[in-house]
């Protein structure tokens, strides 16, 4: 009978064999083996090779539906005060878990306030500069930037399309911001995974759950903005529908469907003005003159009399020097008092930042560190719930009802459907990132699977959408077509992206095959998210955005360059991975670069010692951080312990005895 190993022991490379690891990845190391339950070396080869086969042979893959297994005791073994327990606990999970759920939304409300305080301004600000959103590139990034600073992509598109409808900004160049709305919209589902970061596999299977937005953004954005800047067919399309159907502004064109339960509860901590960051992108307001914070709830219409200086033109009637007759005009400067009807403040709001003389910026930085605990405990209270709900009969009967297909022959139209649930599902929360984050946890824990989740994130993609339409009616003015067009533009340029990375099936696998891999890594390397997260988020978008404004030369001179190399290095790994046979000898693997160059091993192991100095970090993070290792194998378990030793190109492992004390007997094995 082969013994059973745990899920760290079944990750590891034997004998130099290309054995593939639970993330996808495969390594050419010589690991002499020893024993697993007692640190003694097999050196029998029969032992060895049964040892090889059973560990192979129970190789599970990580992206499946995960069994939590039933740890409950039987019903028919309670007494009675259990039983009057276990009663009362199934009436009491569901509505704790309605409970969290509602505080998690609460807190994502929450953060995005603290955002919007922080960065707000700026954000405005930069959407004030017309100018340089005449410039394709320079307008995505822009969109991707202020979206993370106002975290938001519904206040995102509804600022521009109220630049659009005050006339100040054209729909061409909008639409490149809805496009970098889309993707900036996908960051809070990636810092809602990092809640997870304790459990492997969860965070490995949660990341890919949210960074799966990300790549389905990304790679609609990378065909469809050269197309829309080739062909315009987004801006054509939309202006012969606006044309053809005679739409008319509704300002009553507001629906609000679960912010009214959340909103009262957001409205006692805080309260942001979000009108202020559109008048200050219109130009209306300066950042330095205005405050974020609402001051007013309740205003009314007084009569003022005011002194009112207009420009007028004044006809006179005048004899000339030869005594003709002559009509003189000419302006002059009248004033006049005026009634004039102005909105004054009568109630102050109250809530608990209201008048505490602090700074937005400190009251930003403060509701931040609030939410981010708040949304972090709710999780992890979540998580644990809903493991102890989804155990035995109705974890499957759950988990088979959310990843099933619709029976034969119309199996095909399962991935369909569940992209018009995502819709519906974020119309009713209306922000898309609200319903992925709350999608993102149940990925990790295996509830949802990945293939599931993907057709979801793009129906909210779609859902979103519903927010700028809203916007758009209820604007009033002369560009109100623009700004309905511009709303319509964000729902085709969705609707485009779907029908480009959905229908087929080998494009469908793409974002979900470049999620794995984000994943696979981040499992391996837990810092690898952050580093995401500040990469893809800021520095990139930055980058780029500041060497569209360096001109065209310099943009196609360094960065097509640098595109076409990263296109290279893709295309080489693919086929190292697929067909190896078609590559020269030298490029079959990368075995000829640097460490540093090939792998995120020596980067791992000098933030590991970095981390090991800090004793909050090992107390957060656990032995990942604390333990110090270069190996050439690139995962970390924290059930294993492993000294790794260069030589006779042998790497050695050795794991610690399980009847040993804390501090395990080493051994190496020659």
């Amino acid at each position: 009978m082969p013994t059973t190993r745990s899920e760290d022991e079944l990750n590891l490379v034997i004998n130099g064999t290309k054995v593939p690891m639970r993330n996808g990845h495969s390594r050419h190391v010589v690991v002499p083996m020893e024993n697993l339950n007692g640190g003694e070396k097999i050196q029998d080869g029969v032992k060895e090779k049964e040892h090889l086969t059973t560990v192979e042979e129970e190789v599970i893959d990580p992206w499946t539906v995960a069994d939590i297994e039933n740890t409950t005791t039987p019903w028919s073994e309670l007494d009675r005060k259990g039983k009057a327990l276990r009663v009362t606990l199934w009436f009491l999970k569901p509505i704790l878990i309605i409970t969290l759920l509602y505080f998690f939304i609460c807190s994502l409300d929450l953060m995005s306030s603290a955002f919007r305080l922080l960065g707000g301004k700026a954000a405005g600000e930069a959407l004030s500069h017309n100018e340089l959103l005449n410039n394709p590139v320079c307008g995505l990034m822009l969109g991707i930037l202020v979206t993370v600073l106002v975290q938001s992509s519904s206040t995102s598109t509804s600022i521009t399309v109220s630049m659009v409808a005050a006339g100040l900004l054209q729909v061409q160049p909008a639409i490149f911001i809805i496009m970098g709305a889309n993707i900036g919209t996908s960051v809070t589902n990636t810092i809602v995974s990092l809640a997870q970061s304790g459990d492997r596999n969860q965070f490995r299977r949660a990341f890919g759950g949210a960074t799966v937005h990300d790549m389905f953004n990304w790679l609609a954005v990378g065909i469809l903005l050269p197309l829309e800047v080739i062909t315009g067919y987004l801006y054509r399309l939309t202006s012969i529908i606006v044309k053809s159907f005679n739409i008319h502004s509704n300002e009553n064109a507001k629906i609000e469907l679960l912010k009214v339960l959340t909103k009262p509860f957001a409205k006692k901590i805080v309260q942001v003005d979000t009108k202020v960051i559109s008048k200050i992108s219109t130009g209306e307001v300066q950042a330095d003159n205005s405050s974020l914070l609402k001051i007013w709830c309740k205003k009314e219409e007084v009569a003022v009399l005011k002194n009112v200086t207009k420009l007028a033109t004044v006809t006179e009637n005048n004899y000339n020097y030869f005594g003709q007759l002559v009509n003189s005009t000419y302006q002059v400067n009248i004033t006049r008092s005026e009634t004039t009807f102005e909105k004054v403040g009568v109630e102050k709001c109250k809530y608990l930042f209201a008048d505490t003389g602090l700074s937005e910026t400190a009251i930003g930085a403060i509701l931040l560190c609030v939410s981010l605990l708040m949304l972090c405990i709710c999780l992890v209270i979540l998580v644990k719930t809903l493991n102890s709900v989804l155990q035995g009969k109705m974890a499957s009967v759950i988990k088979n009802t959310l990843n099933a297909d619709f029976p034969g022959r119309l199996s095909f139209l399962t991935g369909y459907f569940t992209i018009l649930v995502g819709a519906g599902m974020t119309f009713i929360v209306q922000s898309s990132s609200v319903f992925t984050s709350a999608m993102t946890p149940l990925v990790g824990m295996g509830v949802i699977t990945l293939e599931r989740m993907y057709p979801l994130t793009l129906g909210s993609n779609i859902g979103t959408t519903a927010t700028g339409l809203l916007a758009a009616l209820a604007s009033t003015g002369g560009n109100f077509s623009n700004s309905l067009q511009i709303a319509l533009c964000h729902l085709l340029f969705n609707i485009s992206a779907i029908l480009l990375w959905y229908p087929i099936p080998i494009m469908r696998r793409l974002p979900i095959y470049m999620a794995k891999c984000l994943g696979n890594t981040t499992a391996d390397y837990r810092w690898f998210a952050i580093f995401y997260l500040i990469l893809m988020f800021f520095i990139l978008p930055g980058f780029v955005f500041l060497l569209s404004l360096a001109g065209t030369g310099a943009f196609i001179g360094i960065g097509l360059p640098l595109l076409i190399f990263a296109a290279v290095i893709v295309i080489i790994n693919i086929m190292q991975d697929k067909c190896p046979r078609f590559l020269p000898e030298k490029l079959r693997d990368w075995e000829f670069l640097p460490l540093f160059m090939r792998s995120l091993d020596p980067l791992d192991s000098i933030l590991s010692r970095l981390f090991a100095m800090c004793h909050f970090c090992r107390c957060v993070t656990g032995d990942y951080v604390s333990k110090i290792a270069n190996p050439p194998v690139s995962y970390r378990h924290s059930m294993i312990r492993a000294s790794y030793h260069r030589a006779s190109n042998k790497a050695y492992l050795t794991l610690p005895n399980q009847k040993a004390s804390k501090q395990a007997k080493r051994t190496r094995t020659m």
